[in-house]
């Protein structure tokens, strides 16, 4: 069964908020963190590769093509992930994806 735009945004998510409580946890200057958030961030631009892209434009601010090339350089360069890209994304840009993905969630053209 095909998953829907919906179940893919939630999992946007669900990612961001395990990214919050591994911040909890540590700082991404620990390894074992950094390598938790590196993960989540691939989570979440698989998970936006999936959703339709006519949905994605009702939130043009966001960069969706910079988060599944995020997904992408961090998914294929293991030993070149600069931390600084990472905590730039992390500090900088996940609470307006957030209000964005929440936006569209509330949408009434989700499916």
């Amino acid at each position: 069964m095909r998953r829907t735009n919906a179940q893919w945004l939630r999992d946007v998510l669900v990612a961001i908020n395990a990214i919050e409580q591994h911040l909890q946890r540590g700082a991404l200057s620990d390894p074992l963190i950094f390598d938790a958030v590196r993960v989540r961030l691939i989570e979440i631009g698989e998970a936006v590769s999936h959703v339709d892209q006519r949905l994605l434009r009702q939130e043009p601010k966001i960069e969706w093509r910079a988060i599944k090339d995020m997904r992408n350089h961090l998914a294929h360069n293991y030993f070149g992930t600069d931390e600084m890209i990472v905590a730039d994304v992390v500090n900088q840009g996940l609470g307006a994806l957030v209000s964005a993905v929440n936006r569209l969630l509330g949408g009434k053209s989700i499916k």
